[in-house]
């Protein structure tokens, strides 16, 4: 049972009906997470906007769906990892960059240096090496793109805080068997 309650859109006003519609426009729902989230429509409202700013990022929308999984499987937040792991493959990713990215790995070396960095920051609380930004560097991202990777750490841990604490209720496939959900996308 959820410790905090995910809010009906259809009872909202307000500022919060704003959010729900603008949301529900956008993903043709209003997920569990935002729903939850709608407990504060100041949050809401930022979430809102730091994601749609990420989305537009130097990093892209397919890079940040992998670093949401791989903070979402450090953290062992399963409402973040089915989610992403849905937009990942709505996005065209295979099963095959997912399954590495929940193991912080990749077999693009880019992408591979960016989620060892996240996997670092994340699991070190952003304690990481100068070694770290360095082999970012290497792989090709300027100081921008590391800047962003570093917002999507703080977006993603956010997230999975918030669904692990108000055990948010799944409304998303539970991709612990992915192969079997991979048609039904």
């Amino acid at each position: 049972m959820a410790h905090l309650k995910a809010l009906d859109p259809n009872q909202a006003e307000g500022k919060l009906k704003e959010l729900f519609d603008a949301v529900n426009y956008k993903m043709g729902l209003v997920p569990n997470v935002m729903r939850t989230m709608g407990n504060s429509s100041i949050v809401l409202e930022a979430y809102l906007a730091y994601d749609q700013a990420l989305s537009k990022s130097s990093i892209g929308r397919e890079l940040n769906e992998l670093i949401a999984i791989t903070i979402a499987t450090i953290n062992e937040c399963e409402y973040c990892n089915a989610a992403h792991t849905f937009l990942a493959l709505k996005l065209g990713i295979d099963i095959q960059s997912i399954e590495l990215a929940r193991e912080a790995v990749s077999t693009d070396r880019k992408t591979s240096a960016a989620l060892q960095f996240v996997k670092e920051a994340v699991l070190f609380k952003g304690h990481t090496s100068s070694v770290g930004v360095e082999k970012l560097k290497t792989a090709g991202f300027d100081e921008a793109a590391i800047v962003e990777i570093i917002a999507a750490i703080s977006l993603n841990v956010f997230t999975n805080y918030l669904n692990t604490i108000a055990d948010t209720v799944l409304d998303f496939p539970n991709f612990s068997s992915i192969n079997q959900h991979q048609t039904n996308i």
